[in-house]
């Protein structure tokens, strides 16, 4: 019969003498800990716990005196549950913050701090450890970006030549210049294709050992734009043409068919245009040898060219 008044006392009953043993072990175990007996006190709060769940104080002081003896898996367990009342202890949530911090979830400790933040904004202790965690996640973040950044250089830097290639695509690339993996995901296709003797069979293999590694021709292609302007901007150096690496496309005064291509390739200035290659500049839909000879002629005009694939 649910509900029944009788079932109802005894379980009242039993739940208040549960509560009674467990503040006897929970007062065994401070005189204990007051003696200097860690140990005995562990081992009568873990008895009060067990006996009533519910006993906050008991848990919360266990939870402590494991992690002073290096119990921290269980210490983290009983805070967890301390933290789970509503409110939650200010101690709690703080003492389980420092041990996230100490095993890394910096996530975790920070939403414990910010729980406490939330309440008291300028509790002391609580802004300490914030800044401590905040400063910790930062320099994982870097050290993570320096790994990731070192990995990527080392794999940019891997020769050509140990990947399995045929001979006549790393002769190609050989007398292209090209000796690193950077240095071929600073190319397109159009630009392999290009090159006397580089034909299909070789791009399709050249592709498809990238396709393996996650990888496609021309994904590097700003940074050699970048460095190609960077080239000539130094060799230009004291002629007193520096500047016109800045002049806009617009002052070629181009016909339409060949502003519209540039403007497919994002090329805005001079400086812009001759860090492209002439493959580059063919392998945009309507831009043909007229197109080409066009803006060959106006960058001979100021002394400019169009960069070679060997730079």
């Amino acid at each position: 019969m649910p509900n029944d008044p009788m079932d109802m006392v005894i379980g009242a009953e039993a739940a208040a003498a549960d509560a009674e043993a467990a503040g006897s072990h929970y007062d065994t175990a401070q005189k204990l800990e007051s003696d200097g007996d860690k140990v005995g006190a562990i081992t009568e709060l873990r008895q009060a716990v067990a006996t009533h769940p519910g006993h906050t104080d008991a848990a919360f002081r266990l939870a402590y005196l494991l992690d002073l003896v290096g119990e921290e898996d269980e210490a983290m367990a009983l805070y967890e549950r301390v933290c789970e009342d509503v409110p939650a202890p200010i101690d709690g949530l703080i003492n389980l913050a420092v041990l996230c911090e100490d095993r890394g979830d910096y996530a975790k400790a920070e939403r414990c701090l910010r729980q406490v933040l939330d309440t008291y904004p300028n509790h002391p202790r609580a802004r300490l450890y914030m800044k401590d965690v905040q400063a910790s996640r930062d320099m994982v973040i870097e050290e993570v970006n320096e790994r990731d950044v070192m990995k990527r250089k080392a794999l940019l830097d891997t020769p050509v030549t140990d990947f399995e290639l045929s001979v006549r695509a790393r002769t190609c690339l050989k007398k292209m210049n090209i000796r690193t993996l950077g240095d071929l995901l600073r190319i397109t296709e159009a630009e392999l294709m290009s090159y006397k003797n580089f034909g299909e069979s070789s791009l399709e293999e050249i592709k498809r050992m990238l396709t393996q590694k996650g990888l496609k021709l021309g994904q590097g292609l700003e940074d050699a734009h970048r460095a190609a302007r960077r080239q000539i901007l130094e060799r230009l150096k004291g002629s007193g043409k520096e500047a016109l690496l800045n002049k806009t496309v617009s002052d070629l005064q181009l016909s339409v068919r060949a502003r519209k291509a540039l403007q497919l390739l994002n090329i805005q200035t001079l400086g812009d245009l001759v860090s492209h290659t002439e493959a580059e500049l063919m392998g945009v839909k309507n831009f043909g040898a007229t197109s080409l000879y066009e803006v060959r002629e106006k960058l001979t005009e100021l002394g400019l060219e169009l960069r070679a694939l060997d730079e």
